[in-house]
């Protein structure tokens, strides 16, 4: 060895045939490569998970949109239901029935729950739109849940910013 060249191996290390030692603290090509590799897997996996989320918003609030456009609005019945076995939801949903233009009963799930400070009382009535193409796509007046939705769009550009910082720092 001589005196201008600084010996960069690690006592004990057994370096792979073919590796090259980029780092003096020992990180081979290899291993930075496959470093890498992790690192453009996260940030992939977590824009394209931003996308989703933003995109779940968007349809979200569209079909909000949409049902207070072209929506009839109607009063529905509350029925309370019995919880089966295998239901897990808390708080159980009740159903909404009411009639359609043409006289068609329609009785479907609640899209939100009764809480306590908006109850959804058996035997109550609620104002609900309802789609005339499509009766069982309700909306309960009053309880939009667009928060959620706008929730959903915050979260997704936040997830693709925090993705995109990240593969700028990372890779």
């Amino acid at each position: 060895m001589s005196a201008l060249s600084v010996d960069w191996t690690i006592p004990g290390r057994q370096e792979r045939p073919g590796s090259v030692i980029l780092e003096p603290w020992g990180v081979s090509d290899r291993e930075a490569a496959v470093g890498g590799t992790a690192g453009f897997a996260v940030v992939v996996f977590g824009a394209l998970g931003g996308v989703v989320a933003y995109l779940a918003g968007v349809v979200g609030l569209r079909e909000l949109r949409r049902l207070r456009r072209v929506g009839v609005p109607v009063r529905a019945l509350v029925r309370e239901r019995a919880p089966a076995p295998e239901d897990r939801t808390l708080p159980p949903r009740p159903l909404l029935q009411f009639e359609t233009e043409d006289g068609r009963v329609v009785e479907v799930f609640s899209p939100v729950p009764s809480t306590a400070r908006h109850p959804l009382p058996d035997g109550g009535f609620v104002p609900v739109r309802y789609d005339p193409a499509d009766p069982r796509q309700v909306l309960v007046d009053g309880r939009e849940r667009a928060g959620l939705e706008y929730g959903f769009l915050a979260l997704g550009v936040l997830v693709v910013l925090g993705s995109i910082t990240l593969g700028a720092a990372v890779l």
